[in-house]
């Protein structure tokens, strides 16, 4: 998953708010998940109690068996007045045995228990043979006594009311949905069971899944439960043309249509065709035949995010996103989460489990390192240059500086808790610059032989391609073989289950680059800003900055400083370009109040600030100039 927040700022002298998505006390001798068995068994030594009769605890409720599952969803104009979608499931019964079904809590990929069932109204169950009854084992659980019938079928309405990614969502003449949201499967029992789904929905209407086509139009088959909730729907009028990338054909669709067009939509295919080749290059293969990118474009969305499935991804974007820098990085990360995270993926997310937190210390890793992977398919595959790549990274080591210190494997845990310190998305930036670490110090040790890429590769086909999540084993021991027998278990014990601050100094020359201190004067305006259906709105000014002494109120619309309007995507560069000499003049400054603009006098004020920056080693020995190369442009 990736979400914006943390990367586009449209004003100079702004700061934009994190999004809301630990431990971060240092507490010695602390016990984490490897030393808890350690104590537990310590504890149970000092027990007094130790060697009585174990508390016996009741078994875990297990559903009849069903079979021949069919899902339909209704989604048409009606159903789209009320935002919500009709849902029904029918299954075959053999017995007079309970079927329990269950909503999942969560969204693979999404880290938080957003327990679906509480969105679901209006149930009814009727039968063939018979007349089911039914009632609720738990909060998400119904349980329906068939009574006989031979077929039953549950239908209900669920909410379509949330702009998120791993919720279902309407308009009018749209909705998206995903499968965890509004699929119930049979509690306690193996998900390994064939469904079908028939999305019914207006004739001018489209739908676009990952989902296989069935035998008839409208329906779409999948081999077992985590197939069938990993691959969302669209469905409404829109936008949706392919290309073949490599042996992949790759299709986009969005929504609404006309908005991702013409010069915009033909960038964004270069953009998906640079990017898909060298990610298939790390990997030795790309896993799917067909990869879809499902995106929405809407003013009530603020910034942009986007949530990775096994052949797709799900992007919400503000319409500002559309010609911004943001979208291939946003679209790299994604996609590169089809080989790592939804195949390659950490032991304690393996099986995925619906109904719980299913937490990892390796976050840093299943997103983390996949962000380094978007920066460097983009600067492999044309996209941006290296030193655009350089100033993204820079960008991170500023984002990881400005939070508490925090260890990558704490942030990965606490994801799910939405810790509200800055560090809630921390290991995608902090675990990003890990992997760039990691890179620099295999290839060096190698002789630029081996890489990150062997890395990533040999824990795909060591585990995936073995029916299995990666442990710390499995990960450790193939950075060291990479870096040639080489023990990172300093690295890991100081950076990774560690606090301390990474070090650059003496890795980026490595790499033959360097890190840069200068301080320079810039015009600063003294506002925070976040970006809403309305434009580019104030969310603090600052007591004595120069917004607060022209008159800007929280609440206001940027429109344009000086000569520029700031829904530029370049606003900032061309801002410090045009005014950075102009320190005591007063330009204008037009806000948005009310729905009325109005123009005030912004007194220009330059301030001092220290700027830190990734930048080329000229000196660079040949050995560093090799690696630096083939990390720019991959073997």
């Amino acid at each position: 998953m990736a979400a914006l927040g943390r990367g586009i700022t449209f004003v100079p002298g702004s700061r934009a708010p994190r999004p809301i998505r630990l431990r971060s006390t240092f507490i010695p001798s602390r016990v984490n998940r490897r030393s808890l068995p350690v104590l537990l068994a310590s504890v149970a030594l000092a027990n007094p109690t130790a060697g009585q009769r174990p508390v016996t605890r009741p078994a875990a409720p297990v559903s009849a068996a069903i079979t021949n599952v069919r899902y339909t969803v209704t989604f048409d104009r009606a159903a789209a007045s009320q935002r919500s979608l009709r849902v029904s499931m029918t299954f075959g019964v053999a017995g007079r045995e309970p079927v329990l079904l269950s909503f999942p809590a969560w969204t693979p990929g999404a880290y938080e228990i957003s327990d679906y069932a509480r969105k679901v109204s209006q149930l009814a169950v009727t039968g063939e043979g018979g007349t089911p009854r039914w009632d609720k084992l738990d909060p998400d659980t119904w349980r329906v006594m068939p009574a006989g019938a031979r077929s039953v079928t549950v239908a209900f309405s669920f909410a379509a009311d949330s702009m998120d990614n791993a919720m279902a969502w309407a308009k009018p003449d749209f909705a998206f949905f995903n499968g965890t949201n509004l699929l119930p499967y049979p509690e306690g029992r193996s998900t390994a069971f064939a469904a079908t789904v028939s999305v019914r929905t207006e004739p001018d209407w489209q739908v676009v899944t990952g989902m296989a086509p069935g035998a008839t139009a409208g329906t779409y088959t999948a081999a077992n439960y985590h197939d069938l909730v990993d691959m969302p729907f669209f469905v409404g009028p829109l936008d949706v043309d392919s290309a073949r990338v490599g042996e992949t054909m790759v299709r986009t669709a969005t929504y609404p249509r006309g908005i991702l067009a013409g010069a915009n939509r033909e960038r964004f295919w270069r953009h998906v065709q640079g990017m898909f080749p060298p990610m298939s290059k790390v990997f030795g293969e790309t896993p799917v035949p067909v990869y879809t990118n499902l995106i929405v474009f809407d003013s009530t969305m603020g910034g942009a995010s986007a949530l990775e499935h096994q052949n797709s991804h799900l992007g919400i974007y503000s319409p500002f996103i559309v010609d911004h820098e943001f979208l291939p990085s946003i679209t790299a990360h994604e996609i590169f989460h089809l080989w790592n995270v939804k195949r390659m993926r950490p032991a304690d997310l393996v099986p995925y489990r619906y109904d719980q937190p299913q937490p990892t210390t390796w976050l840093w890793v299943s997103e983390g390192i996949t962000d380094y992977y978007a920066d460097l398919a983009q600067v492999r595959g044309g996209i941006i240059d290296s030193t655009d790549f350089l100033r993204v990274t820079t960008g991170k080591m500023l984002e990881v500086a400005a939070v508490p210190p925090i260890a990558l494997e704490d942030a990965s845990l606490s994801a799910w808790i939405g810790p509200t310190d800055g560090t809630h998305y921390i290991y995608y930036p902090k675990g990003s610059l890990a992997g760039f670490l990691l890179d620099i110090l295999i290839r060096d040790a190698s002789d630029n032989a081996h890489s990150l890429d062997t890395v990533m590769r040999d824990v795909y086909q060591a585990t995936y391609k073995a029916g299995r999540g990666f442990t710390a084993t499995d990960w450790w021991a193939a950075v060291s073989r990479a870096a040639g027998g080489k023990s990172f278990a300093d690295f890991n014990t100081r950076y990774i289950d560690g606090r301390e601050p990474y070090p650059w100094s003496s890795t980026l020359p490595l790499a033959g680059l360097r890190l840069n201190v200068d301080s320079i004067r810039e015009p600063w305006i003294g506002v925070s800003t976040n970006v809403d259906s309305g434009g580019v709105m104030v969310m603090e000014v600052e007591p004595a900055g120069a917004a607060k002494e022209a008159g800007v109120e929280v609440g206001d619309y940027l429109v344009r400083v000086g000569d520029i309007a700031v829904s530029d995507p370049d606003f900032g560069a061309r801002y410090r370009a045009r005014y950075a000499r102009s320190d005591g003049e007063r330009i204008d400054l037009v806000v948005r109040r009310r729905g009325e603009e109005r123009t005030l006098q912004l007194p220009v004020r330059n301030r001092l600030r220290t700027v830190e920056s990734i930048v080329f080693d000229r000196g660079a020995s040949p050995k560093a100039v090799r690696i630096r190369s083939g990390i720019l442009r991959g073997g």
